[in-house]
């Protein structure tokens, strides 16, 4: 039985076995072995087994690091072609004749929203680039990040749209997030620029 594993392996027979192919062979022996036939050593087997299909290659996550001189990230934008504008909804419609809400308190929610790398709101970062009040409460928001190539562009529109709906007066807050015109350090406030210690 052993000399005609080992002939078996490697592909001669005496013709009482038909050819089989890389597959059929790597069956041929898992089957001997499932029905009690004599242990083969890893080798032997791994050689009559066809090749694994090679693994398909993880796409990589764009990279970014930190200027040292303004302390603001700076990540690798992608190519133009592949930048989405994301968008998200929050909240639900006022009753009618629900005062709206004001700019003033619109803004004080906005502030409270972090980007994950930099230390300010990004209100102050200059990232809001328009706040439209509807008479029915509901608003709608355009932002933008500091860099295309955020790793955290999907989450925050809805983020902003979570904290802008919790305000009294707010109906459904809907923020699209937008890369014309590109963001610039010159949107910041002053006190965006004392807290990353840019003067």
């Amino acid at each position: 039985m052993v000399n005609f594993l080992t002939r078996f392996l490697s592909g001669k027979t005496d013709g009482s076995i038909s050819e089989n192919t890389e597959t059929e062979r790597g069956k041929d022996v898992l089957d001997v072995v499932e029905n009690g036939g004599p242990s083969l050593d890893a080798a032997a087997v791994e050689a009559a087994l066809p090749p694994a299909p090679a693994p398909t290659p993880a796409r990589e996550r764009p990279m970014y690091h930190t200027d040292p001189h303004s302390g603001m990230p700076m990540h690798a934008a992608p190519d133009m072609g592949e930048l989405e504008e994301f968008e998200a909804t929050a909240g639900e419609t006022l009753l009618p004749g629900t005062q709206a809400a004001d700019e003033d308190a619109v803004i004080e929610a906005l502030r409270t929203v972090y980007d994950p790398e930099i230390p300010v709101n990004i209100y102050d970062l200059g990232l809001i680039y328009t706040i439209d009040i509807k008479g029915s409460g509901d608003v709608n928001v355009e932002m933008s990040l500091t860099a295309p190539g955020c790793p955290v562009a999907g989450e925050m529109p809805g983020m902003v749209s979570d904290a802008v709906a919790q305000v009294d007066g707010v109906g459904i807050c809907t923020t699209k997030l937008v890369w014309e015109p590109m963001w610039t350090m010159d949107r910041m406030s002053e006190d965006a620029k004392l807290a990353l210690g840019m003067f």
